[in-house]
Parts: C-alpha cells; sequence; structure tokens
C-alpha cells in the first residue's frame, strides 16, 4: 500500500469497517486514500464523518450557497482534496457546476451574484488567521440569510476549516472525483490581496 500522505495508510477491517468500504465505493467509486489514513483511530474518522453527514441536514440556508461556502473554505485552506470532493458533490445533488467550477477563482468571475459573493467572503475571512470577519460583512448577510443562517454559515465554514486542515496537515490530497466522472476541471486560483 504505497502512499503520498504524511502518515501512512492502514487497512480498513472489522465489520463497520467492511461497510464504510462499501459506502464509500457506492458513493465515490473507490476508498479515499484519506479514509485510510484517518483508520488509524477509527473513532475519531466515525465521530469526523457522522459529524460531517449532520451537517448536511441543516436547513436554513440555501444548499447552493451552502456548498459555495464550504468550497470557497476548502479553496482559501488550499484543501484539494475537499475542493475537489465537493465539487463532486455539487454535480451529484444537481447543482450549478458551472458557479462550482468558478469558486477557486470567485472574485475575478461574473458569474456570482452579490449574496453568493458575500457568503464566499465571510467564508474566506473565516480561514484567515487571524479571523477577517467584520461587522459589516455579518451585518449585510444577517440581512440575506437571517441570524439562523448565519449561525449556519459560520458553522459549516467552521466544520470545512476542520476537515480542510486536517487534510491538509496529513497530506491528504484531491483523488481527481471530478476528473472520474467526466466533469471539466476547476478554475485555477487566482491572486487577490
Amino acid at each position: 500500500m504505497t502512499s503520498t500522505t504524511r502518515v501512512p495508510r492502514t487497512r480498513i477491517t472489522g465489520p463497520y469497517g467492511a461497510l464504510l468500504k462499501v459506502a464509500m465505493r457506492k458513493m465515490l467509486g473507490g476508498v479515499p486514500e484519506g479514509a485510510e489514513v484517518m483508520w488509524h483511530h477509527p473513532r475519531v474518522f466515525k465521530d469526523m464523518m457522522r459529524f460531517g453527514g449532520r451537517t448536511e441536514k441543516w436547513d436554513r440556508m440555501d444548499r447552493s450557497l451552502a456548498s459555495l461556502a464550504t468550497m470557497a473554505a476548502a479553496a482559501e485552506v488550499g484543501c484539494s482534496f475537499c475542493l475537489d470532493l465537493h465539487y463532486f458533490m455539487t454535480h451529484d445533488k444537481g447543482l450549478d457546476e458551472a458557479k462550482a467550477r468558478e469558486v477557486p477563482r470567485w472574485r475575478e468571475s461574473a458569474m456570482f451574484t452579490p449574496v453568493e459573493r458575500r457568503v464566499m467572503e465571510y467564508a474566506e475571512a473565516m480561514c484567515h488567521t487571524p479571523v477577517t470577519v467584520t461587522d459589516d460583512m455579518t451585518a449585510a448577510l444577517l440581512e440575506d440569510l437571517g441570524a439562523a443562517g448565519v449561525l449556519e454559515l459560520t458553522a459549516r465554514v467552521g466544520v470545512m476549516n476542520l476537515t480542510a486542515r486536517a487534510n491538509v496537515a496529513l497530506g491528504i490530497r484531491s483523488q481527481e472525483y471530478a476528473t472520474t466522472c467526466g466533469l471539466p476541471p476547476l478554475a485555477s486560483r487566482g491572486a487577490h490581496t
């Protein structure tokens, strides 16, 4: 089992592991190497998967805005795995692939509405260290999404930060999901200040 990750991969075993591999193959067409890295600590892996799955049930934000926010956070952190997986999921959920493809260069793209731009700006600002979210950003989003929507946005971006930063630190990279399902490549990230 060769690996390009910083922590070596391991075999996913046991009855839960067998079910997990079947589910991943059905959903993604294979077992991601990141899952094999995380399997060194099955409890951490299961808890992160469970929590990630629960975020998909949150419903105070438009699904498209939620997807754009998580992808903008993944792009800002630099997680190629997260960005590619969420692009694949955008396709799978029937959301706007053309917009999803442009997320890495959303500032230069003419495809996005003002609300979408505010959501992605907020997502990026949450990923900075220190966080650069402003009162004005939040006030505009309160108008756009309401308090529950802003809380969901914040939580979704926080979860993506956890996932993306862990993947980058562990050396977990894109598995080329978009390519395997025939999607055009994601736009390149443009320079921004």
